[in-house]
């Protein structure tokens, strides 16, 4: 059966222009609205629309979102259901995924890193204010701009409100949700976690930007799992051989990446702080036999200048 193409329709106002994604239980369609403007358009796929679960948790991702303003959150403008659609609309940010920047320019300066984890620990922030606890934080979740070196956080699919009863918990107990190279040891088991988490994920992210590498080294989700259970990870300073950061940077990091809970940063606004003062003026020596030119992605920055939609 062929996936299902709504470009041409207008749902709600918005006028579906380009069908531009697909995910497991969504597609994204480039729009337009009289008022917004370009927008991005999320409908929930034609095979979810009669599972009660699948509509539940879309329509919590377009309210958790809708929570969240705050200019390093991609912003939810409207979200219902029309002709038995499910739709959400959100902003049109220009960039790509962090992800795939990164990919581009190589690893990130100091200076870019806490550049970008400030802004999204701001956005993080507000989330938490709002009682909202991303869970599914990763460079593929992380909208970035070079040209304006602008950070926007997308996908609250899987967040959870930090004040939800058990009985309204639409995983079950004992299976984790997120992303195994980002989530936190604590939330391994299924159980709801804290904003700590999201710290956790914030400093993995911070140390993958830095190294080009996650903090442990499984090859398997197996044996992945089994390393954040059991193994402290990987020290900043011994990710790459010969790569050296600063060692305010290396605690800044290291201390987000603590097993424990209790023993990270109080706040995700703390650890980007941290990370922050630790990258000031930092002076990264290269590798052996590297070209000189660690954090590549500042150079990356004035090379591969992109905007989606081009």
């Amino acid at each position: 059966m062929p996936n299902e193409n709504l470009a041409g329709r207008t749902v709600a106002g918005y006028r579906l222009l380009e069908r531009v994604g697909e995910g497991g239980t969504a597609t994204v369609y480039r729009s337009e609205h009289a008022e917004h403007g370009r927008c991005a358009v999320k409908v929930l796929r034609e095979r979810m629309r009669n599972d009660p679960t699948a509509v539940k948790r879309f329509l919590r991702e377009a309210g958790y979102g809708a929570r969240v303003q705050h200019p390093s959150v991609i912003r939810t403008f409207d979200y219902g259901d029309v002709d038995g659609l499910h739709y959400l609309a959100l902003e049109w940010a220009t960039g790509e995924p962090l992800s795939e920047f990164l990919h581009r320019s190589g690893r990130l300066a100091p200076e870019l890193v806490a550049h970008i984890v400030t802004q999204l620990a701001e956005g993080l922030t507000s989330a938490h204010a709002a009682g909202i606890i991303h869970r599914d934080l990763k460079p593929e979740n992380i909208v970035y701009d070079p040209e304006t070196r602008t950070t926007k956080l997308l996908d609250f699919g899987i967040a959870r409100d930090a004040q939800m009863d058990s009985a309204e918990r639409l995983t079950r107990t004992g299976f984790f949700v997120g992303t195994l190279h980002y989530v936190a040891p604590e939330a391994l088991s299924g159980e709801l976690v804290s904003e700590a988490a999201d710290i956790y994920s914030v400093a993995t992210i911070a140390y993958y930007l830095l190294t080009g590498l996650h903090p442990y080294t499984g090859r398997s989700p197996r044996e992945l799992f089994q390393q954040l259970l059991t193994q402290p990870p990987t020290p900043l300073n011994e990710a790459v051989r010969g790569l050296t950061f600063p060692a305010g940077l290396q605690t800044a990091v290291m201390r987000g990446l603590s097993r424990g809970p209790d023993e990270r940063q109080p706040a995700v606004r703390q650890f980007a702080a941290e990370l922050a003062a630790g990258a000031d003026g930092a002076v990264v020596s290269p590798p052996p036999g590297g070209d000189g030119e660690t954090g590549g992605g500042v150079l990356g920055s004035l090379k591969f200048l992109f905007r989606r939609g081009r």
